[in-house]
């Protein structure tokens, strides 16, 4: 066929139209050949085979064919033109609309618009309230909505508008393949869980405990490799010369009195995946709402500034999103109301910031990397159920600690690596490696199994990250909401709180018979958050957190400041963007290795396709680690062992490296040496390369790039969107 027949020999000899014009008249022979291959109805069966050689051989040649005239058009979010290198560029389906020009490509269950652009024919649903993500936030919606949802005789006492005679249709997607699959060591006052259930019984909750013991500690440097400043220093002078008067031992200090605003009394030690599997195994019970883990939401659908619902993700498609055996769009779920609970850095909750913005005054520019391990603690240790201690000081002085003692000699531990640790080679593994052979901690560690390993990235930023809380057909709930409250480092409590409180208003407003629109979500679940005791003590921790933009010791300073005054005294201090904080190698390493011997160190690690932060952390001191084979493990061993790492097939990639130049002249390359599961490693030309079989979703490397993004100069160039698998561990 004629068409066929330019296309291949144009992709054979190498080159593509020469001029823009001959461009576009090439694009649409292409667009009629796709048309004409994939828009053939009945066929015989012995053409069947034919067909799909020929549709392949388009697609490679659409795939592979540079285009000189695109050079000056790096990134088309419509066309799916993503600009490969200085000037190369390729052509790739897109998963939703391909329009330039006037010229639509049309794709399987694909038609095209008035507009002359092309559409994928999706299925729809309408249900009444659907909700993005399972986490304490979600379950707290929940389980107080349902509870509402039915008269004592079994008739709707919140009738649904999509199904007549029916309660309230309420279904949740949760993007993890369980609900049980969160990551958090929790220790929490739980306030509003006990409102919830009064009658909790923790031993009803495996692997919860009411805390009996809290400490904070300060752990010294015993191998002397941490980066540490005077001041430090003479405290740690000083600490060793008192060490016969003060509760020191095994190069660690037990403060003699832990701050109020600190402590967790009456609260519960916890694991957040078990406590997810306890709360949703009673809603599933009660048949009142649907749950369905393993199905990532892609977008929030927004039409003229009204959220109106959500869409999945596709599937069928290859690692670029282009569609592959067995393709089928995501689904278009239509609600009355959206209720975003996604966390931190949720694809729906991104693209909400990215459409209306955040309050005046709001930013994102605080996180931090939470890893955590579970083990099975040696015999012999005699810590009781419910010990929790706060570490800090050790391995790096921004670095903090935490340890929680569960039933049955079970413990969960781990660290939080902040993004004003301004360090390029904050790898989060390593340093938990040497921050549990502390000789404080791994007295009680030796000898340990691990039994489950996780991360996720927090959100630091607190009420000074907090969204427009709702709009016109949705509302924000949960970390994401900016609830956590960064003095205390609580959120499981704070998250579960915002869900109840939108619960309430939600049922206020059915009653009534009113919208969800911005005006009676802001006069309902808004006034509540705002008159209730989480934005009291938001306000408080509101500045806590400032003093560390100038070092660990005013950090420390101005927390202590705000917490014992209420808030109304605090270090001042102007947070940045994390790429803006980001040292090269050479600042960082300055005066302890030279340019030179960190080039050729960089080189030697790039060309074994590995970090360098190994190899550099143990030229400076830093001990190599001897693994035992049970709780000292590789990475890739802990991905195996603790985080049951896996991936289905049949999605795109969720992590996208969106201007490739920029990344060939970083010379950082942070969010490889970053990234939790080593899911992202050194690649060709000097861009990075993504394997979403060891990613654990932790979203660390979208606040973890050094170079910012042209179009929005807030955040970095790495995108991290909707994705299926991670971690399959419940025990986190």
């Amino acid at each position: 066929m004629k068409l066929e027949k330019r296309l291949g020999a144009e992709h054979h000899a190498g080159k593509g139209p020469s001029n823009e014009d001959d461009g576009q008249a090439f694009y649409a022979d292409v667009v009629d050949l796709i048309n004409y291959i994939t828009g053939v109805g009945a066929v015989e069966q012995e053409r069947a085979k034919e067909l799909q050689r020929q549709k392949r051989n388009a697609s490679q040649a659409l795939k592979r064919l540079q285009y000189p005239f695109f050079k000056q058009r790096p990134h088309d979010e419509r066309l799916g033109l993503n600009q490969r290198g200085w000037g190369e560029a390729s052509l790739w389906y897109s998963r939703d609309a391909c329009h330039w020009q006037g010229v639509a490509v049309v794709f399987p269950l694909m038609t095209v618009s008035e507009s002359g652009a092309a559409v994928v024919e999706r299925q729809r649903m309408d249900v009444d309230i659907v909700c993005v993500g399972f986490g304490p936030a979600t379950a707290g919606f929940l389980t107080t909505l349902s509870r509402q949802m039915l008269n004592p005789d079994g008739t709707p006492a919140l009738p649904s508008s999509v199904c007549p005679g029916m309660p309230l249709q309420v279904v949740c997607y949760e993007r993890a393949d369980d609900v049980g699959f969160g990551v958090s060591g929790v220790v929490t006052r739980a306030r509003a869980i006990r409102q919830s259930f009064p009658d909790l019984d923790p031993a009803q909750i495996p692997m919860a405990t009411p805390v009996t013991e809290e400490k904070v500690v300060y752990l010294l440097d015993p191998i002397g490799a941490s980066r540490r400043s005077a001041a430090l220093r003479a405290a740690d002078t000083l600490v060793k010369g008192l060490r016969w008067a003060l509760p020191f031992e095994c190069y660690g200090m037990e403060l003699p009195w832990t701050p109020e605003f600190l402590h967790k009394s009456h609260g519960l030690v916890m694991s957040l995946g078990q406590f997810n599997q306890w709360v949703s195994s009673q809603l599933l019970g009660s048949g009142l709402v649907q749950i369905w883990p393993g199905t990532p939401v892609a977008q929030p659908i927004i039409e003229e500034d009204v959220v109106k619902g959500v869409r999945l993700v596709d599937q069928g498609t290859d690692k670029s999103g282009r569609p592959d055996a067995g393709y089928m769009p995501g689904m278009d779920v239509h609600a009355a109301l959206t209720v975003v609970g996604d966390g931190p850095v949720g694809p729906v909750g991104q693209k909400l910031d990215e459409h209306f913005g955040l309050p005046p005054g709001h930013h994102q520019h605080d996180w931090a990397v939470g890893m955590k391990v579970v083990v099975d603690l040696p015999e012999g240790v005699d810590l009781k159920p419910g010990t929790v201690l706060h570490t800090f000081g050790y391995p790096e002085p921004e670095i903090f600690g935490f340890f929680y003692v569960h039933p049955q000699r079970v413990a969960s531990f781990g660290i939080f690596v902040p993004s004003w640790f301004d360090s390029p080679m904050r790898n989060a593994y390593r340093y938990l490696q040497y921050w549990m052979q502390h000789p404080y901690l791994w007295r009680y560690l030796k000898g340990g199994t691990l039994r489950s390993w996780g991360a996720k990235t927090l959100q630091e930023s607190g009420r000074r990250g907090e969204p427009f809380l709702a709009g016109n057909g949705y509302a924000r709930i949960g970390e994401g909401s900016g609830a956590t409250n960064v003095l205390t480092g609580s959120g499981v409590d704070e998250a579960w709180y915002t869900g109840v409180l939108l619960a309430e208003s939600v049922v206020e407003l059915v009653k009534a018979g009113k919208p969800f629109t911005r005006e009676n979500l802001e006069v309902t679940y808004v006034k509540r958050r705002r008159e209730s005791w989480l934005e009291k003590e938001a306000q408080v921790a509101e500045r806590s957190r400032d003093g560390f933009q100038r070092g660990v010791v005013t950090g420390m300073v101005g927390m202590a400041l705000a917490g014992l005054t209420g808030g109304q005294w605090a270090l001042k201090g102007r947070p940045k963007p994390p790429h803006a904080r980001v040292p090269t190698l050479e600042e960082y390493y300055a005066g302890k290795l030279s340019k030179e011997e960190i080039n050729r160190i960089k080189q030697e690690c790039y060309n074994q396709g590995v970090s360098v932060h190994g190899a550099l952390m143990e030229r400076v001191g830093w001990p190599p680690i001897e693994y035992d084979g049970k709780l000292l493990v590789s990475h890739q061993d802990a991905l195996l062992l603790g985080g049951k790492v896996q991936a289905p097939p049949g999605y795109a990639d969720h992590v996208i490296f969106l201007y490739p130049h920029l990344c060939e002249v970083c010379g950082t390359r942070i969010c490889v040496e970053l990234c939790s599961g080593q899911a992202i490693a050194p690649g060709p030309r000097g861009v990075p390369v993504f394997d979403r079989e060891k990613c654990v979703h932790c979203g660390a490397c979208l606040w973890n790039c050094s170079q910012a993004n042209p179009e929005h100069p807030e955040r970095g160039n790495i995108a991290f969107r909707a994705g299926a698998g991670g971690l399959h561990s419940a025990e986190n």
